[in-house]
Order: C-alpha cells, then structure tokens, then sequence
C-alpha cells in the first residue's frame, strides 16, 4: 500500500488558525513510534524516470539535490545537515547516490496517469532492497490525486526481481503551484503573502525539491509502512509530512519561518548543496527532540 504525501491538512489548516489563535491550542507531543520493521540504511541507489519532457538545467537541480544529501563540500547550512537527522533513527546512516536516469519523453502511457502506471514506469529499473526507484513526472502530466489530495506518494512493491520502493513527485507549475509548490507562489488557501523567491529559479522544480526530499526521507524510515510513523498506516505522519509547512524557526500556518535570502536574486533558501546550489527543505522530525527540526 503507497503512502501519500498529503497538503490537504495544511490546506484546512490554512483557513482556519491564525498565529494567535493557534497559541492558545494546547500542542500535542509528536512521537513517530517504531514498528520494528525494516529501515533503509547503507548505501542506497536513487533510479530516476523522467516521464515527459525536463530541461537539462531541471534535470541537474534534481540530480544535484540528490548528491547533496551526502556530500561534504557544501557550506553550512548544508543540504547534508539536514539529511543526517535521519541517522538518529535506528540503524544508522543511509547514503544515497544516484544511479540509472531513464528518459520517457515520448509520454507512451499518456497524459493522465493513474497510480498502477506509477509502479509500471517505477519498474522501468529493477527493484531491490537497496534501491529507490523515483518516478519524476513534467508539468503537462496529470496523476491521480495530484493537487487534490497529493503531490506525491511513496510505496512499495514486489516484482520479479525483488521487493523494492518507489516515489512519485510532479511538477506542479501548471497545475496546482499554491499547493505543491509554496512557498514559492501563493498558497491556495488562506492569508495571501506575497511567496518567496525560488532559489533555483524554477517554482515548479524547487517545489519538486520539497516533495523529494519530504519523500526521500519518509522512505527510508518508513519503507514497508513498519517503520517510523504516527498514526493509521493507510495515511500516517512520517518523518518530515509530520512537519508539512516549516522550513525556519518562528514558522506557522501561512509562514514558512526565518529563512536566509540571496543579497543578489533576492531568492530564499535554507541549505546549500554541491556545485553552488541552494534549496528549501523542509523541517524533519528529530528522535532525540521528539520535535520537527529545521536547519535555521
């Protein structure tokens, strides 16, 4: 059974708790429990499918982002920072590097994908143990679910070759930006801030940058839906969708929190990654804290 990246509680979140209000309601712990399944740790191999059409440039902000995680000649606050909080869950670290890029340009399953089609281009690579198949789909493609109630999903599967997990994320440019792409255009619901400037330049491709890496990180601890997580199982909190809208201290509803900004673009950013990058990620739940954790 996938597990969905949902925007729907931010959403609801969104029109109805202001900053003030919200001090009032009395926080509840957050404690993603371990159900004592598998967890993925070493070293993981991260296979892309591009299904539809992805600039160069596009391509290489996603790839970098992915060597980021584990790269060490990054200034602070660095995109590896933020991924090491995923060593304090149990079994140690987990390095990931990419491996096979497939190009699906030709759009051979169409326009309007359906999950089962999902798991099809996700098994366009082998599934294994030690592999994340990552399904990336272009602006023009239309997934079910998508900007209703997801803007991304992980799962698992069995094939021939093994068991392994999946993603899925979509540009959301042309389609539902206020939900899969905040902070960088207006939210769909709610008080409407001015957004904040991509840091990559691209709304639809720093959004994805969001989506991955909240998935990334809810897949290695929680691969088989017997991992980390709170709640049902069918729609659980994992370690960031539990953190869903914070990227900086200070943050609410509505407020991404204190992020760092670019003198010259004017761009915001919380991390910096390999070959000059920056990105936005979001916060992620820390073990030791029992609290959503942001770099700034």
């Amino acid at each position: 059974m996938a597990s969905n990246y949902y925007l729907a509680t931010l959403a609801f979140l969104f029109c109805f708790i202001s900053p003030s209000l919200s001090a009032l309601v009395q926080e509840q712990p957050l404690v993603l429990k371990y159900h004592n399944g598998i967890l993925l740790k070493g070293n993981i191999t991260v296979n892309l499918i591009w299904y539809g059409e992805f600039t160069p440039i596009q391509r290489s902000i996603i790839v970098d982002f992915i060597n980021s995680l584990n790269s060490k000649g990054a200034p602070l606050p660095a995109t590896s920072s933020w991924w090491k909080t995923t060593e304090m869950y149990r079994g140690g670290s987990s390095s990931l590097t990419v491996g096979h890029q497939i190009l699906h340009e030709e759009l051979t399953l169409g326009k309007i994908l359906k999950s089962q089609h999902l798991v099809a281009l996700a098994s366009k690579t082998h599934f294994t143990l030690n592999s994340i198949n990552v399904v990336l789909t272009a602006k023009d493609v239309a997934v079910d679910g998508f900007c209703m109630n997801r803007c991304g999903t992980h799962g698992s599967t069995k094939s021939g070759s093994g068991r392994g997990t999946y993603i899925w994320v979509g540009n959301s440019d042309l389609q539902c930006p206020g939900q899969c792409a905040w902070p960088f255009h207006q939210p769909l619901y709610g008080p409407q801030t001015p957004p904040l400037v991509a840091p990559n330049g691209d709304v639809g491709v720093d959004g994805m940058i969001i989506n991955l890496a909240t998935l990334l990180a809810n897949t290695v601890t929680n691969p088989f839906n017997s991992g980390y997580f709170q709640g049902p199982p069918t729609a659980p909190l994992e370690a960031v969708s539990a953190c869903t809208g914070i990227f900086g201290s200070g943050s609410y509803p509505g407020y991404p929190g204190r992020v760092l900004v670019d003198k010259v673009t004017g761009a915001s950013y919380n991390a910096y990654g390999v070959n000059g990058r920056k990105y936005m990620l979001p916060a992620m739940w820390d073990p030791k804290s029992s609290a959503c954790k942001t770099l700034l």
